[in-house]
């Protein structure tokens, strides 16, 4: 079980490397393909059109690096909470071909909670600007 322990940043990698992908495609094509479709839906709902495009693109750019994990995620969480909440909850848990439901949201929310807490890991931006990995003794 110590092999599983130190695997533990390699997680933290998956992890973020899995919601940053997911998040990066989804906002790239809100902002740059399809956001007259997210801003008429988003207008439908009485929401900024832009905020949640951005959000999703630049937090999972940040998550993805690893570069200011905690918050990135924290927003990102939000966004997708809000998504759930306005647009799939009442479509259901699986909901349908032509009105999706809220399982990869909330898989995708379960994601961004998990990085909220454990942060990006010592595979991230975060961790080397906080002076880790240098490999300098504690003599030094």
């Amino acid at each position: 079980m110590r092999y599983l322990d130190r695997s533990q940043p390699l997680a933290l990698l998956v992890m973020r490397l899995a919601l940053g992908v997911i998040m990066v495609a989804h906002g790239y094509h809100e902002v740059f393909g399809g956001l007259h479709q997210h801003a008429q839906m988003a207008a439908n709902l009485g929401l900024p059109t832009w905020i949640s495009a951005l959000t999703e693109l630049c937090g999972g750019l940040l998550i993805l690096f690893g570069f200011f994990t905690r918050v990135a995620a924290c927003v990102v969480f939000v966004d997708v909470i809000v998504a759930i909440w306005k647009v799939h909850l009442h479509n259901g848990l699986i909901g349908t071909p032509e009105r999706p439901g809220y399982e990869f949201a909330l898989a995708i929310a379960a994601l961004a909670f998990a990085l909220i807490f454990l942060g990006g890991g010592p595979i991230a931006v975060d961790h080397v600007l906080r002076g880790g990995g240098r490999g300098t003794s504690k003599g030094s």
